[in-house]
């Protein structure tokens, strides 16, 4: 017999990024009195990793819980980009509604129609908070039919339709239901979510039933599952079944040795759970998303959804420079395979694959901030590796024909600029959608269809071309068929000539050439890019060049010579110059850019073959 446990709320928080979704949830762990009076707390407290702190976005989904008045809210935070859209997909099937969060004055935006079609397919009610309306530009009332007319295209049912519109400003912490107002507190919003959201229902006297939609590793414990009760009831030290709606085999007894529920920012250890409680459970290794726990006398899976494929791979492989093995603490393939493979504990989105050479492995993800992150986060700790340029994953469809990744592309630039946008964009074989205007004619919106490697290095040229007032965002849009050929980068590179240290005399002549990565005193072996030239092919330089000594002075002779500040790359950056037949040597201390084939001689017979 089914029932309905009022006293228990389960949404999820989803949103296009830097819409204000963690910050909303600041507000709503705040005013819910999580915080003791006078407690010190970070700014978004959810984004606990040091990467999600310095790039003020979410990577990972996060589970917490508020009580308001007699109702325990479990919300889960979840991330706003598309290379993310993995973490999304899955925490809904632990939800029974979402709140929406628009920018009032961005709109509905790429994310925000993934994010909701994902969640208008499995039928979850909505309640749509229109965020930042203190915004000096804030066009609420325009952001509401803006948000209805997603909601028709996406083909929502009534009820749907019928939605909720709270109007909020995270940071003030205030919310209301009025466009005009601005509200006192959080409250209304905490309202519509336990008048709207309907409270989980399950049988609590059927067999043992939790889906597990997260997992958590953690060095002590391990893996740490994290799902919510469908049916029945889950208790400590309960015999259970391990199994998966996709692997109709999997049948795995094993035995439940922690319980925590969410409390605030906190888990709490629990003897037993009930119905529409989200939980986390520790001391099951062979756990994985996806998998449903049932009692023993009840096997039967619940169904969950595949997740999306990855669409973009890269070459992760043992760094074999002259420099290597100097900064990294990790550089043997042993340790990068292991650590590769421990990264699928928590990251379904992710794939990784053996090579024909084992000191090499295929690393396969949403795209290039995905990889970016994984790359970033092995760094810190300690790895050193060298990775290749990105590429597409190509497929091949019924007729034979090779089909490739497709993105939608929302480019706002200034007028000024579009031009520029649209023939670089056009040269990758992306096709112009839609052109408009918004911030009252000021700026140009543009819609494109483009291949996936067609985006790949260009977010650098976008920033340059547009005076870094441009806004790009994307999402996957499915496969086309093969587009043809792209030219990625029209201009060569800079190669040192020999190994040693960077001297200022000889960067100073190889400055006339391009722009320089390094400066004076930076370490150099024979093959490694250290600049970019004007010119489409590549040109050797010796920046260890020393400056000839002679008896005779001049007064001009020993003027100081003058170097342009060099470009620094960042890893994004980085990734993106790299052509490619060239690698990143990714260590803790240095990015390198390098050829793949230092030699230069095999370099050009290489290239004769070609």
């Amino acid at each position: 017999m089914k029932q309905k446990r009022e006293d228990v709320r389960n949404v999820a928080i989803i949103a296009h990024v830097d819409h204000g979704k963690t910050t909303l949830v600041d507000e709503l762990l705040k005013q819910s009195g999580v915080f003791r009076e006078g407690q010190a707390v970070a700014e978004r407290v959810m984004d606990s990793n040091d990467i999600e702190r310095e790039r003020g976005i979410t990577i990972l989904s996060k589970n917490t819980a508020v009580m308001y008045k007699n109702t325990k809210i479990n919300i889960i935070d979840t991330p706003g980009h598309a290379d993310f859209g993995g973490e999304v997909e899955r925490v809904l099937k632990m939800v029974n509604g979402v709140i929406l969060v628009v920018d009032a004055f961005e709109g509905a935006m790429p994310q925000t129609k993934f994010v909701l079609r994902k969640a208008l397919e499995l039928k979850l009610p909505v309640i749509v908070c229109i965020n930042k309306i203190d915004r000096p530009e804030a066009r609420p009332d325009e952001v509401v039919d803006e948000v209805l007319e997603l909601f028709l295209e996406l083909d929502a049912d009534d009820a749907q339709l019928d939605c909720p519109f709270v109007f909020a400003s995270a940071k003030a912490g205030t919310a209301s239901l009025d466009s005009g107002e601005t509200g006192a507190n959080m409250e209304p919003l905490f309202e519509t979510i336990v008048s709207y959201i309907p409270a989980p229902e399950g049988d609590p006297d059927a067999g043992t039933q939790v889906l597990i939609s997260t997992i958590d590793y953690n060095e002590y414990v391990g893996r740490i599952g994290v799902g919510k009760v469908d049916n029945g009831q889950i208790k400590v030290n309960q015999e259970v079944v391990i199994c998966n709606h996709h692997e109709p085999d999997k049948q795995v007894k094993v035995k439940v040795s922690k319980l925590y529920e969410f409390d605030g920012l906190n888990k709490v250890e629990v003897k037993e759970a009930g119905i529409g409680s989200i939980v986390a459970i520790s001391g099951i290794s062979d756990i994985h998303i996806g998998d449903t726990l049932c009692s023993s006398d009840n096997v039967v899976p619940i169904p969950f959804q595949k997740i999306s494929e990855p669409t973009i791979a890269m070459q992760f492989m043992v760094n074999d420079s002259p420099l290597a093995g100097q900064e990294g603490k990790y550089v043997t393939s042993r340790h990068i395979r292991d650590r590769l493979f421990r990264e699928l504990n928590t990251d379904v989105s992710l794939r990784v694959e053996e090579t024909d050479t084992t000191e090499c492995f295929k690393v396969s993800g949403r795209g290039e901030l995905h990889l970016s992150v994984l790359i970033e986060n092995m760094r810190r700790e300690g790895f050193e590796f060298a990775v290749s340029k990105a590429e597409v994953l190509y497929h091949t469809d019924e007729e034979g024909r090779k089909t490739e990744p497709m993105e939608l592309a929302y480019i706002d630039v200034p007028n000024e600029f579009s031009g520029a946008v649209i023939e670089k964009l056009g040269s990758r074989k992306g096709e112009l959608r839609n052109m408009g205007t918004i911030s009252g004619g000021t700026y140009t919106r543009l819609e494109f269809s483009i291949p996936a490697r067609g985006l790949i290095g260009y977010r650098g040229e976008f920033l340059t071309d547009t005076k870094g007032n441009g806004i790009m965002n994307t999402v996957f849009d499915g496969y086309a068929p093969y587009k043809g050929d792209i030219q990625y980068r029209k201009q060569g590179s800079l190669i040192a000539f020999e190994a040693g240290d960077a001297i200022t005399y000889g960067l100073f002549n190889a400055q006339e050439r391009g722009t320089l990565f390094i400066s004076p005193g930076e370490k150099v072996y024979a093959g490694m890019v250290v600049g970019q030239t004007g010119k489409s092919e590549d040109i050797e330089v010796n920046v260890c060049k020393k400056k000839q000594l002679t008896n005779t002075r001049s007064s001009s002779a020993d003027e100081a010579l003058r170097l342009v500040p060099p470009r620094i790359l960042s890893l994004e950056q980085a990734l993106d110059f790299i052509d490619t037949d060239e690698l990143l040597e990714v260590t803790p201390g240095n990015l390198r850019i390098r050829k793949k084939i230092l030699d230069p001689t095999q370099r050009k017979r290489a290239a004769m073959k070609k």
